[in-house]
């Protein structure tokens, strides 16, 4: 379980067009990198909606935002594009970088119980260390939370 003044365990993946993404070559900026379980469902669009609307804030104080989803490249494509998301996302496909963070396992939605990801955020600093955890996101203020606890 990570937990704040932690490493962030580096990765390489692919973001939505494509382009490699390694979490070490952006050392040296503040980092916003959140969990998400689907692209275009009712939380995960009101959790992307929040930080798009909040994303002029996160610009001007320098904050680099990452989602990361179980989905590929194309419903990266399709969700960004459907609700103008500025910021980049993740392709996850193999849940190697959810299984680094803790975040893939036995998820559980009414009675069924199926294999995914937690909604989780972690805020990593310049040096690659983890600020803090939200275990418990508010899909609807994330931008607000997010935002303060960097302030």
């Amino acid at each position: 379980m990570l937990k704040e003044g932690d490493t962030a365990p580096d990765f390489t993946t692919r973001d939505a067009h494509g382009e490699e993404v390694k979490l070490s070559g952006l050392r040296g900026q503040k980092l916003v990198l959140y969990f998400y379980p689907k692209d275009d469902t009712p939380g995960c669009t009101k959790e992307a909606c929040s930080i798009r609307d909040g994303y002029s804030e996160f610009e001007r104080q320098g904050i680099k935002v990452l989602g990361v989803s179980l989905d590929d490249e194309a419903s990266h494509q399709a969700f960004a594009s459907k609700y103008d998301l500025p910021f980049t996302l993740l392709a996850d496909t193999d849940h190697s970088v959810s299984d680094a963070y803790g975040v893939y396992g036995e998820q559980h939605w009414g009675d069924k119980t199926y294999m995914g990801v937690s909604r989780k955020t972690f805020l990593i600093d310049e040096q690659g260390k983890i600020k803090k955890v939200f275990d418990k996101v508010n899909v609807e203020q994330h931008a607000d939370e997010v935002l303060q606890a960097f302030g």
